[in-house]
C-alpha cells in the first residue's frame, strides 16, 4: 500500500509540476493540468496518505490533527488554484487561506503534539518553517499574478493610445450635433483622468508613454478621492445620457444609440444609461485603462460620422 501510495504521489506531483511549467510558458492545457493535479492531490492523494498514516499510528488522539491537516491543505491549494486561474472569489479565498494555517492548524498541531512525550521538537520547527514558506509563496504568487495582469493591461492601454493619436490626426471637420456631444463627453473624461493623474503626481504624457511609472498601480486612493467629486461624476453621467439621446433623435444613428451603452461600458436602468461606478473606481491602472478604451471608442465613432 505504501509503495503504491508513493508512486501515486510522485505521478500527482509530476502533473502539478507539468501544469506549472505549462502556465509559466503560457502553453495550452496549463489550466487543465493544474486543475487535474491539484484536485487529485487534495481530494485523493492527501486523504489516502493521511488515512494510511493514521492507521499506522493507531492513536485516536491525532484524528483531529489529521482532519485539520487535510482541511488546511484543501483551503491553501484551492486558493492558489483560483488565484492562478483568475476565477471569481479569489480575494476571499486568499484572505481565508493565508491566516488559516496559523489560526486553525498550528494550535491543533501544538496541542496534539504536546500530549506526546516522545514527540521531537525539531518536527515542530520543521512544521513552522513549512508554514512560513507556504505563506511567502502564497503572497508572492498573488503579487506575481497581479503584476502579470497589470502588465498585460498596459499593452492594451498602449494600443488605445496609439489609436487615439491616429484618430486625432484624422480629425473630424464636419461638426454635427452628435460629434459635439461626443466632444463634451471626451472633455469631461479628460478632466476626470487629469484629476486622477494629478493625485499621483504624473501627467498625461507620462501615463501614455510609460504607464509602468505608476508607483501604486493597484491603489484606489486617487480614484476614490476624485470619484468623491459628485459634481464632476454627475456631469459625466449627464453627458453620456445627452449623447445617447442625441443619437436616438436621429433615425440615421438609431442603431448606434442602442449600441452605445455596451460600447461605453454603461448599464441601462429604466431606459437611462448609468455609469458603472465599479469600473470608474477600480484599481488605479485599470481605471485609467478603462478610460483610454472609452475615449478610443468615442473617437472611432466620431471619425465615422
Amino acid at each position: 500500500m505504501r509503495q503504491k501510495l508513493f508512486i501515486f504521489g510522485i505521478v500527482t506531483t509530476m502533473v502539478v509540476i507539468a501544469g506549472t511549467i505549462f502556465k509559466i510558458n503560457r502553453w495550452p492545457g496549463a489550466g487543465k493540468l493544474l486543475f487535474a493535479g491539484l484536485a487529485t492531490l487534495v481530494l485523493i492523494f492527501l486523504p489516502l496518505a493521511l488515512r494510511n498514516h493514521y492507521n499506522a499510528e493507531k492513536n485516536r488522539q491525532t484524528l483531529l490533527l489529521h482532519i485539520v491537516t487535510w482541511l488546511t491543505c484543501f483551503i491553501v491549494f484551492t486558493s492558489m488554484l483560483f488565484k492562478i486561474q483568475h476565477w471569481p472569489f479569489t480575494g476571499i479565498l486568499m484572505t481565508i487561506a493565508l491566516p488559516f494555517p496559523y489560526v486553525v492548524f498550528l494550535p491543533v498541531f501544538l496541542i496534539t503534539t504536546s500530549k506526546d512525550k516522545n514527540f521531537n521538537i525539531y518536527n515542530t520547527v520543521f512544521i513552522l518553517f513549512l508554514l512560513a514558506v507556504s505563506s511567502v509563496f502564497s503572497a508572492l504568487l498573488g503579487l506575481n499574478v497581479t503584476r502579470e495582469r497589470i502588465y498585460d493591461s498596459y499593452n492594451i492601454s498602449r494600443h488605445y493610445n496609439k489609436t487615439e493619436k491616429e484618430l486625432n490626426i484624422i480629425g473630424n471637420d464636419a461638426l454635427t450635433p452628435l460629434s459635439g456631444k461626443i466632444d463634451d463627453v471626451l472633455n469631461l473624461l479628460d478632466e476626470y483622468r487629469d484629476l486622477i493623474l494629478r493625485e499621483e503626481n504624473i501627467n498625461i504624457g507620462e501615463w501614455e508613454n510609460n504607464p509602468e511609472d505608476l508607483q501604486r498601480p493597484e491603489s484606489q486612493r486617487a480614484i476614490l478621492s476624485v470619484a468623491g467629486n459628485r459634481k464632476l461624476m454627475d456631469h459625466i453621467e449627464i453627458s453620456f445620457r445627452d449623447l445617447i439621446q442625441e443619437a436616438r433623435n436621429s433615425r440615421q444613428y438609431k442603431d448606434l444609440a442602442d449600441a452605445l451603452p455596451a460600447i461605453l461600458d454603461l448599464q441601462v436602468d429604466e431606459d437611462l444609461p448609468v455609469l458603472k461606478y465599479q469600473n470608474m473606481t477600480n484599481a488605479l491602472s485599470w481605471t485609467l485603462i478603462n478610460l483610454d478604451g472609452i475615449e478610443t471608442n468615442l473617437k472611432l465613432i466620431r471619425a465615422t460620422l
